[in-house]
């Protein structure tokens, strides 16, 4: 799974994903949390975008923010799942990081905490789904919330490989260069060929670097 990632400062992501456009800012975080607002590259029409939004997505449909927050969607099933299915479709997105953390077991009873980062110390693009949510009226806007709406977003996750395989069973699904537009070309709106395109992205190569317990949690 993914349940703690660090992200790369906003000019990095504008360069790095040809952003045309920024309408949400916010500092770099080491430690980028669920629930937290983050940093997501979207496709809007002819600009590519970079915006703001909750991790952990809320359905259209969601008759209030769950308190289990659906910080993940396996690939597998991110086609089928009433959760994710329009998303799939139509609101693809590339959440940027630097890498990511996984907890190991570590005798006696305790987690040792590792931070998976591409080899080459870049930056890694997150596949994810976005969804926007109409805050019902008398429910109080969550954080982030903007004129009755909230965006919200979640990261795909994939069997884990090689190093990362170790650590735990899921990783996410990482879009390499070469297919960043593709996955977020609006008009891409067929669920099998997002299903195919998902099954062709390759596992990517990282390097595990081992972590302080103190200040990670699982």
């Amino acid at each position: 799974m993914c349940g703690r990632y660090s992200d790369p400062c906003e000019e990095d992501i504008v360069e790095a994903f040809h952003v045309q456009e920024v309408t949400g800012h916010k500092e770099p975080s080491a430690n980028v949390c669920p629930t937290q607002p983050v940093s997501i590259v979207v496709q809007d029409e002819a600009l590519r975008k970079l915006r703001l939004a909750r991790w952990g997505l809320i359905p259209s449909w969601a008759k209030g923010v769950d308190a289990r927050p659906l910080i993940n969607a396996r690939a597998e099933t991110v086609i089928v799942k009433p959760s994710f299915r329009a998303a799939a479709a139509r609101r693809r997105a590339i959440a940027p990081a630097l890498g990511y953390y996984e907890w190991a077991a570590s005798p006696p009873g305790r987690k040792q905490p590792w931070f998976l980062q591409p080899e080459d110390g870049g930056i890694l693009g997150f596949a994810g789904l976005y969804e926007w949510w109409r805050i019902p009226d008398g429910v109080t806007p969550p954080a982030g919330a903007d004129d009755g709406w909230l965006c919200s977003c979640t990261i795909i996750t994939r069997p884990a490989v090689d190093v990362a395989g170790r650590l735990h069973d899921r990783m996410p699904v990482v879009v390499p260069p070469d297919l960043i537009d593709t996955w977020l070309e609006p008009t891409l709106t067929n669920l099998a060929d997002v299903e195919n395109l998902l099954a062709a992205m390759p596992a990517p190569a990282l390097v595990p670097i081992q972590q302080s317990p103190l200040g990670q949690s699982s």
